[in-house]
């Protein structure tokens, strides 16, 4: 029987190894969709906890690895290569859960904001998931491992910090690599320590070299805007003729386009490449953009609309307003602003939705047409009150500047 056993677990070893590349492939885009399907909310216990737990199981395979001797057998084949070894499995199970934990920090920043605001980090995380996959032997390699668990650090605290401190700032941002850091270097005393053949010589010498690149590269990306403020993120942007407060969160607006309600993969599809849509209105009529921004339970924060209009002259866009506006944290589809413009020239205009200090959370992108006939418009109902907070409506002949809530 035991015989049979060893047999059995002898030919799933084999089999395992001669297709660990194809079931690897197959087992993290299987991940990704399922992670795009069910993650929720960034501020739910049971998301952070599914993060939390695979950036640990990374961490001890990845201390683990170290701590064996990682010479490779008298046929010259390297331990992260033979099934019949530790080294085969920590790898794969490394190599698994670092792809889980990337899968999910891209269904959150895909989420979040526009490719115009977000490729370049989404592009960094796509780069790590895709050499995760494709340069499983650098495993083996200390300075890698260091590098992909630095960046998971990272990308982690960047979100995760300003839920625990109940606010977004340049601050939190800094005091999110300092928690990145700290933990790495608890790591890198680890190995020191049980570890020294492994962290000596050259490995001493890359791995300050990696880490300080990593914080470089994702330090200008935020001082560049070029990282949107996660865990706010953009779940609607719309531009309107008009829009009457009917109560706390309820609204009738006038639009050319189709229904508010309308089919959800196309709202996501729209917003995210930021299309550009065409608006049609007459001499002096202003126009209405509304936001639905989402923030994490307990935490309120400031964000501004920034109304741009392209000067073809002067080859550039040019800001007309910038309106300020408060965001409450909690509600699932977005804490709903809106503000208002007029003095409305014809030509290509956009808004940004960023923070005050510049870090944009997405953009809505339109063309102005001007025109003496009334254009074709329907009237829809958005939102539903679902809490006594008061709203305040600033009406001005230049720009308005209202705010909407739960």
């Amino acid at each position: 029987m035991s015989i049979g056993k060893r047999s059995v677990l002898g030919f799933a070893r084999n089999w395992y190894g001669r297709l660990e590349r194809p079931i690897s492939s197959l087992s993290l885009i299987g991940g990704f969709v399922f992670d795009a399907l069910t993650l929720r909310r960034v501020d739910f216990f049971w998301e952070n906890f599914w993060v939390v737990g695979h950036i640990a199981i990374v961490t001890i395979c990845a201390i683990w690895i170290n701590l064996l001797d990682n010479k490779a057998d008298k046929k010259g084949t390297p331990p992260e290569t033979d099934p019949h070894r530790i080294h085969f499995w920590l790898v794969n199970a490394m190599q698994f859960f670092f792809g889980g934990i990337l899968s999910v920090f891209l269904v959150f920043y895909f989420r979040s904001g526009t490719i115009a605001t977000s490729w370049p980090f989404l592009l960094i995380l796509a780069l790590a998931f895709i050499a995760n996959e494709s340069l499983k032997r650098r495993y083996a390699r200390l300075s890698f491992q260091i590098a992909l668990l630095f960046l998971t650090f990272y990308a982690f605290a960047i979100y995760f910090i300003p839920m625990v401190l109940h606010r977004i700032s340049t601050r939190v941002f800094l005091i999110s690599g300092i928690a990145s850091v700290a933990a790495i270097s608890l790591v890198l005393l680890i190995l020191a320590t049980f570890s020294r053949q492994r962290f000596a010589g050259r490995a001493r010498r890359t791995v300050p070299g990696v880490i300080a690149g990593i914080l470089v590269l994702v330090n200008g990306l935020y001082f560049l805007n070029l990282i949107p403020p996660l865990p706010l993120s953009l779940k609607r942007a719309d531009v309107f003729h008009s829009l009457k407060v009917n109560g706390p969160g309820n609204y009738t607006v006038t639009t050319e386009n189709r229904t508010i309600s309308g089919i959800a993969p196309i709202d996501f599809v729209a917003r995210f490449f930021a299309l550009r849509q065409t608006v049609r209105i007459r001499p002096g009529d202003p126009l209405t953009v509304y936001t639905a921004v989402f923030s994490p339970t307990s935490l309120t924060t400031r964000i501004v609309h920034e109304w741009q209009y392209y000067d073809r002259a002067k080859g550039e866009w040019i800001t007309r307003a910038r309106v300020p506006l408060s965001v409450v944290g909690g509600r699932d589809g977005g804490y709903r602003t809106f503000s208002i413009v007029s003095a409305i020239t014809p030509g290509p205009w956009r808004v940004d939705v960023e923070t005050p200090g510049g870090q944009a959370i997405g953009r809505l992108n339109f063309t102005v047409v001007i025109q003496d006939q009334e254009p074709q418009l329907r009237t829809e109902t958005i939102g539903r009150s679902s809490s006594p907070i008061q709203e305040k409506n600033a009406a001005q002949p230049a720009r308005t500047l209202s705010q909407a809530q739960n």
